[in-house]
């Protein structure tokens, strides 16, 4: 898939609305809060960087990572999810890639963190393909995967 197809840009308020709507199957709500969520979130943290994900110029899916290092001295990525109607089409994995390139930019940028649910297969997939590494870090509930830049 050509990373011109996926574009991730700022949320902001032509599609914050839209980015509401957007849902992840069934089995995988358990995991993640909803975009309405992250996107209040936000608007309290305001180092948390979101961005809609676009497949073809649709809106499909969110992310959002902090811009400022925490734990584990890197910058943590929050939330990447695609809309349920378009998983299985690599969309995930290269919002991941330009998200990357993003925090690539930010001062620095020598680690990136990922924390996720041990269950969660498909985030496990995503990220162990992306190069991101599991070193036994534990935040509660959930696993917390390292990649170096």
């Amino acid at each position: 898939m050509d990373k011109e197809i996926v574009t991730i840009v700022e949320l902001n308020a032509e599609n914050w609305y839209e980015c509401c709507t957007l849902e992840v199957s069934e089995e995988q709500t358990r995991f993640m809060e909803s975009n309405a969520v992250s996107i209040a979130q936000t608007k309290f943290e305001p180092t948390l960087k979101p961005y809609v994900i676009q497949y073809e110029g649709k809106t499909v899916g969110f992310l959002m990572f902090n811009s400022v290092k925490e734990e584990l001295d890197g910058y943590w990525v929050y939330r990447i999810m695609v809309d349920k109607n378009f998983q299985g089409k690599g969309i995930g994995k290269k919002a991941t890639e330009l998200m990357i390139e993003e925090i690539m930019k930010q001062p620095k940028a020598n680690k990136i963190i990922v924390g996720y649910h041990p269950e969660n297969i498909g985030a496990h997939q995503l990220y162990e393909g992306l190069g991101f590494v599991d070193k036994g870090d534990r935040f509660g509930k959930e696993m917390a995967v390292v990649k170096a830049l």
